[in-house]
């Protein structure tokens, strides 16, 4: 749907510099952008190549001016590019009502204005909220709760008891509330410890696809309200997890570790069972953390430590060679005497 420069810069907050009537069609990138297309630069070398593009308009932070082009400034310019997104790129519309194929049992409360689609499974005394989706062959299990505008993709599978808070998104084949890792020596067996508990998922998370969060043994495995999980990442029984933290792909969380808020964990992570990491703490990649973390702290490496520490370890590492090439010199005039 077309849009005037204008219309565009009210909606992402921005202000037109140039002409705020001229119509604008699509929003694209620079390699791609024609003419009557909005492009977007948040450094100078993307806004160099902006400007030699065919793009009609430019979203650029303030300190950005051109002769060529109309520019939408804004405050920030990542911001600015998610909302232009989605109003140029709008979520599919799902309509209200239950598929024919949906299995659902007269117990369960669905609200009118929610939508179940093909194959979906559906428990006993299951609550639906508002305007919420189940996309084609999720299953709920018995006695859970789903909030109000809830996403819920493909093949989802959420345990009994499972509650879900409003505007929660979780992407096709992720499994909520399934059997934590729990196990105690019995002889010459490992007999299985019942996972008893649930999973609470609050307020506005993203799960990513193909993410594992496991029951709690006893009580709760929780998400705070505002988290972010990536595709690919487990998270174990009777973990919590604070609010706003971002969980990058392919990390481990182990049983009964306390996550506090606004906590940074890069790409295939792992945290031991039992920890407690701090607020606003950032973890490298790759790293597998065996200690608790205060916090505001940046840990790396493996064993985790400190950010500081390891790149001085780094550091120290890279000059072993040299190192020992002179340890070998001095062995060889000391043999030599």
């Amino acid at each position: 749907m077309p849009y005037t420069t204008a219309e565009i810069a009210k909606t992402i907050g921005g202000q037109v510099v140039g002409d705020a009537g001229a119509i604008l069609k699509n929003f694209t990138t620079i390699e791609t952008a024609q003419v009557g297309d909005l492009t977007f630069a948040e450094n100078e070398e993307f806004f160099s190549r902006a400007e030699q593009s065919a793009a009609t308009a430019i979203i650029a932070e303030k300190r950005f001016s051109s002769d060529k082009k109309i520019l939408i400034q804004v405050p920030n310019a990542r911001v600015a590019f998610a909302k232009a997104l989605a109003l140029f790129f709008p979520e599919s519309k799902f309509p209200a009502g239950i598929h024919p194929t949906a299995i659902f049992p007269s117990s369960a409360r669905i609200d009118p204005s929610a939508h179940v689609g093909p194959y979906c499974v559906i428990g006993e005394r299951v609550s639906i909220g508002a305007r919420s989706v189940l996309q084609a062959g999720v299953f709920v299990g018995d006695d859970s709760q789903v909030g109000e505008d809830v996403n819920i993709f493909p093949n989802v599978t959420i345990y009994s008891r499972g509650v879900i808070g409003n505007r929660v998104r979780i992407h096709a084949n992720s499994v909520i509330g399934s059997d934590g890792y729990g196990y105690v020596q019995d002889g010459p067996i490992h007999r299985k410890v019942p996972q008893i508990g649930n999973v609470i998922i609050h307020d506005d998370v993203e799960i990513g696809a193909g993410v594992a969060i496991d029951r709690g043994a006893l009580g709760s495995t929780v998400i705070g309200k505002g988290t972010k999980i990536d595709n690919l990442v487990h998270i174990a029984h009777n973990v919590q997890v604070g609010e706003g933290c971002l969980l990058c792909g392919q990390v481990g969380i182990a049983g009964s570790a306390k996550l506090g808020d606004y906590v940074i964990l890069a790409g295939q992570v792992g945290i031991a069972g039992h920890l407690k990491i701090g607020n606003q703490v950032i973890v490298g990649s790759k790293s597998g953390v065996m200690h608790d973390i205060p916090d505001g702290q940046k840990w790396m490496w493996i064993p985790a430590a400190p950010d500081r520490d390891v790149k001085r370890q780094i550091v120290a590492i890279h000059r072993l060679p040299e190192l020992l090439k002179r340890v070998a010199e001095l062995e060889k005039k000391l043999g030599e005497k």
